[in-house]
């Protein structure tokens, strides 16, 4: 009797629930007048902003100092840029020694061991690290802690620029460690086409760089490390930009007491050269035998930081591929299901930089994704984009920027960008409504001139067997091993 009765009660529990379901209204009840369009609201207004202004001065030694206040929490950020120390400058017998430079300068110095400097950015809560892109031309040392700290961490920061030992030991545990990471990034598809599109786009150029070489990693030296040190890092070629909870009479007497015994640089500065321009397309294939995917890159040479066509060229990639609302992650993945992601991208700096589309798709359908992402780049040269494309567009570049000024740091680094390539005073206030302005016909411009068929870099990596025969559609196909090395020809 006590199972039937538990029976019915559950029944009945059960039979009201549905009916309460049944009767309760599809929508929350609304307030009156409320009108649901379902769609989120979106307004048409340009973003205005008056960005904060860093503080700017000169130490005497050259040294060009910015703060940027924000005093919401006790957190301090610094970045310091040194023009000169990037691998840009690296000795063409030695690709990689700015980066070894920079990686080992934080390994000793005159009073502190490395394992010294590292135990005391760990009480401190406190990060310190220096880089140096393989082909740029600026290093940058990156550094944080809480504001009780400044003081302690300048300190770290001038020892660390100012008196790196580069001691013998620390050289050889860092060259087993890179051994085994130059010899596993060639296993890896993704830098194999990278390389080889860079060497494409660059030839001999200082930005055909992507990586150290094996053969410059074992002949590295303490001297020649000693040597890179003291003829590229100086504080006239170099920018501090400081933003957090610190004054900027704070931060200058605090920066001057750390750093201003940093002596000045005995020479000027090296100029950057332009690459040569591209004139002709190609195709080179990365032969990975069974590989069960191809990468493909497709780019070529773009523009510099300075160029009157960066905005609209912004808009026209994040159109094409900047984003999941690109038309090539639409297209290849969305509609066709080639690849999991298809983007394109581009770099600008002192000269002119990278754009490349990228994707990486199953072997069997190398052929239909290669031509559909080349059939992208016809229409955006061909065919004006629409008025909802370009409007979606630009608001989703208006958006991200407007996002990124919540960070005090992200500011900053605006403005070292200004700083670094003497863009105007009021560029990034106005950067919205120049976004706002660019038009079809501007984004069909910059297309048509620098994503012509005749000037794309055309790069693949995988099984060549199975992927030769599209590639062999565009034209003459150079081959090369995963080494580097071209299968039957030269380098």
């Amino acid at each position: 009797m006590r199972r039937i009765a538990t029976l019915f009660a559950v029944t009945v529990a059960a039979t009201l629930s549905l009916a309460a379901q049944q009767q309760a209204p599809q929508n929350p009840a609304n307030a009156p007048g409320t009108v649901l369009k379902n769609r989120a609201p979106v307004s048409s207004e340009v973003l205005k902003v008056h960005l904060p202004r860093p503080q700017e001065t000169d130490l005497p030694n050259g040294l060009h100092l910015m703060v940027l206040e924000d005093h919401r929490a006790p957190l301090i950020t610094m970045q310091l840029i040194v023009e000169g120390a990037g691998g840009y400058y690296d000795p063409s017998t030695s690709p990689g020694l700015a980066g070894f430079t920079a990686a080992l300068m934080r390994e000793g110095t005159a009073t502190k061991t490395s394992e010294q400097i590292s135990e005391q950015l760990d009480r401190l809560a406190a990060s310190l690290n220096v880089s140096a892109g393989t082909s740029s031309p600026f290093a940058t040392v990156g550094a944080s802690c809480l504001n009780d700290q400044v003081d302690m961490l300048l300190g770290m920061m001038s020892d660390v620029l100012q008196h790196p030992s580069f001691p013998e030991a620390e050289v050889g545990r860092y060259k087993n460690r890179q051994r085994a990471l130059l010899a596993n990034q060639r296993t890896q598809p993704g830098f194999l086409a990278l390389e080889r599109f860079q060497a494409a786009t660059y030839g001999d150029h200082p930005a055909s760089r992507v990586s150290a070489s094996p053969a410059a990693l074992d002949a590295l030296t303490r001297e020649q490390l000693v040597a890179f040190h003291h003829d590229h890092y100086a504080p006239d070629h170099a920018v501090l930009a400081i933003a957090g909870d610190i004054t900027t009479a704070a931060a200058k007497q605090k920066v001057e007491a750390a750093l201003g015994g940093w002596a000045r640089s005995s020479s000027p500065l090296a100029p950057v050269a332009e690459p040569a321009e591209v004139l002709r397309a190609s195709v080179s294939l990365v032969a990975r035998p069974n590989s069960v995917q191809t990468n493909l890159v497709v780019g070529t040479q773009s523009v510099d930081r300075t160029s009157p066509d960066y905005d609209a060229l912004t808009v026209a990639n994040r159109i094409l591929g900047g984003g999941p609302s690109g038309r090539l992650f639409e297209h290849l993945r969305e509609q066709k299901g080639y690849t999991y992601g298809a983007y394109s991208n581009f770099t600008a700096g002192r000269y002119r930089g990278p754009w490349s589309a990228s994707t990486e798709v199953r072997t069997e359908v190398t052929d239909p994704a290669l031509h559909d992402l080349l059939d992208e780049l016809r229409q955006m040269r061909e065919v004006p984009v629409s008025a909802k494309e370009l409007a979606d567009s630009k608001r989703a570049i208006v958006a991200g920027f407007a996002r990124s000024l919540e960070s005090p740091t992200a500011v900053l680094g605006s403005y070292i960008d200004a700083y670094l390539y003497k863009l105007p005073a009021d560029y990034w206030d106005t950067y919205p409504d120049r976004i706002d302005a660019i038009s079809a016909a501007d984004v069909q411009k910059v297309a048509q001139k620098y994503w012509t068929a005749d000037r794309l870099q055309v790069v693949a990596v995988g099984d060549a067997q199975k992927i030769e025969p599209a590639l062999a559609k565009l034209g003459d196909v150079r081959k090369y091993d995963v080494d580097g090395k071209e299968i039957g020809g030269g380098k």
